[in-house]
């Protein structure tokens, strides 16, 4: 979790990152010492499983990024693929979705240090959820991040402790 100890005193975009790597962390750890089955399982009510949990975030933070890079996104789904965002298919790994989520990681965290300002804008794609023609603040998307985050790692103490009993911050 973010510590204040770690917070550099009116290091606003270090605070935002220690906060979004927070709640990153608290989801990774929610895979500790799992096999790939038992990642793979959806032991809760939740149709989720940890793997695909950990896939979806991966691929939510490099859409954001795309976003705000005002880049193509690679791996963009279609409404087809959209279910495939929630759990591992053909050879996929747990290890090699956390890898690409680790690589989007040092990206996003690089993109955001070396930004002019986190008052600097992207638009936000057409979509029934978003306003139309909005654009939004790279803070705005850190922060957006926290939550999405810390939503999914909710989901994922939920998961974890349906499948074997271990809490969060155990």
């Amino acid at each position: 979790m973010a510590h204040l100890s770690e917070e550099i005193l009116g290091d606003e975009r270090g605070t935002l990152l220690l906060f979004v790597e927070s709640q990153r962390t608290a989801i990774r750890e929610s895979l500790a010492g799992l096999s790939e089955e038992q990642a793979a399982s959806r032991p809760s009510a939740s149709e989720l499983s940890l793997s695909g949990l950990v896939k979806h975030v991966a691929e939510v933070e490099l859409a954001w990024l795309r976003m705000a890079q005002q880049r193509p996104n690679e791996s963009q789904r279609s409404p087809e693929s959209w279910n495939e965002a929630f759990r591992l298919i053909g050879d996929e790994t747990v290890a090699s979705v956390q890898a690409l989520w680790d690589a989007v990681t040092a990206e996003l965290t690089a993109f955001v240090r070396d930004l002019p300002s986190l008052d600097e804008t992207f638009p936000l794609p057409a979509a029934p959820w978003f306003p139309e023609n909005t654009k939004v603040s790279m803070r705005w998307m850190l922060l957006h991040l926290v939550e999405e985050f810390a939503r999914h790692a909710g989901h994922a103490d939920v998961v974890r402790e349906s499948l074997d009993g271990t809490k969060a911050m155990g």
